[in-house]
């Protein structure tokens, strides 16, 4: 089958969605499916304001139609609300093609935090709903972020879970972090919608230590200068050093799931969030972290939890079991044929 994924978040960005669609992607050619992506790369992009890290990508409606025409895929998902993801969503309309597509962030309450006027949030999931209300398929992470759309007035959600590296994400020999502990360990972007000031607030012993980086990194290195800011970490650096960390803190009441919990949990590392919708479905309260109305609290139950029962417990997710969801909620798009005349696009697009 050629699948088709279009997606505004692509690499070099550093996130949840980016991990994500690179992991299924791996996983759906290991079973022989041709995947091809209409992404970023390549193409004029600007940075978003308010939020330099993420750009945004445009491209003309008729150079798109051309695109996916020329890769006749046998289904589209489109990943994401952003330029390219509405332009994609205009060519499937026009030209009566199905499509699914993916609910991973909760740009709303986003939008809302960098922008504090009355009306936004309510505005923002106005947008969300038109954009996804033509999806055969909205697939969302989480049953709690299934329930919200369908509170939302969401139609054809469907759940769509994660998963981990069980090879890379693992109990490595906790020596990677020469800092007092216990060391208590943030991970994920550096912005205002992530609690990260909760985290930063936490009254407890030993060291803090964020990895990522983003907008807020200035002002929370003021705010926190005996924190450790180790930016952005990849590969196994990045899993010893969650390995090494005694609890890692999840302060987010936004996100849609939150892949840093598995993969601290994966190697072992506990996790201490807030009794918020994206903990709830993908920590075991008790086993694999502690979900609280107090983050303090949760720290201080974390720690005491057992590393090996805290490891085990992320096997429930894996990525093969995640495309396999995906593939499941695709469905056949139709026919889209080159317009006479048209330019050959496809030595362009790439596999």
């Amino acid at each position: 089958m050629r699948i088709l994924i279009v997606t505004d978040a692509w690499s070099p960005q550093v996130n949840g969605v980016v991990r994500t669609l690179n992991a299924v992607i791996g996983e759906l050619k290991a079973k022989g499916h041709d995947v091809r992506t209409i992404n970023p790369e390549g193409r004029p992009s600007r940075p978003l304001p308010l939020y330099r890290e993420i750009t945004l990508t445009h491209t003309s409606v008729a150079t798109l139609r051309e695109e996916i025409a020329a890769i006749a895929p046998d289904v589209i998902h489109i990943a994401t609300e952003g330029p390219l993801g509405w332009t994609a969503r205009r060519v499937c309309l026009r030209e009566g093609l199905k499509f699914t597509t993916g609910f991973h962030t909760r740009f709303a309450e986003y939008a809302a935090a960098r922008i504090p006027l009355p009306g936004v949030l309510s505005l923002g999931w106005q947008v969300l709903r038109r954009f996804h209300a033509p999806s055969q398929a909205v697939m969302v992470p989480t049953k709690s972020i299934g329930a919200e759309l369908d509170r939302r007035n969401f139609s054809n959600v469907k759940i769509w879970t994660r998963g981990v590296d069980h090879q890379l994400f693992r109990a490595y020999a906790r020596d990677h972090l020469d800092l007092p502990r216990p060391i208590v360990l943030y991970a994920g972007r550096l912005a205002v919608e992530k609690g990260i000031d909760d985290f930063i607030g936490l009254k407890v012993r030993g060291s803090k230590v964020l990895v990522g980086d983003g907008p807020e990194r200035a002002r929370l290195e003021r705010l926190a200068p005996e924190a450790h800011f180790l930016g952005f970490r990849h590969g196994e650096d990045y899993a010893r050093t969650l390995a090494s960390a005694d609890v890692m803190v999840f302060p987010s009441r936004t996100d849609t799931f939150g892949l840093v919990m598995l993969e601290a949990m994966a190697c072992g590392t506990p996790v201490a969030a807030y009794n918020a919708p994206s903990p709830l479905d993908v920590v075991d309260n008790g086993v694999t972290g502690i979900i609280a109305d107090s983050l303090e609290d949760a720290v201080a139950r974390a720690s005491l939890l057992d590393r090996a029962t805290v490891a085990e417990g992320s096997h429930k997710f894996s990525w093969r079991r995640c495309a396999e969801m995906f593939e499941s909620w695709l469905v056949p798009c139709g026919r889209l044929t080159p317009r006479s005349g048209a330019p050959d696009l496809a030595y362009a697009l790439p596999r």
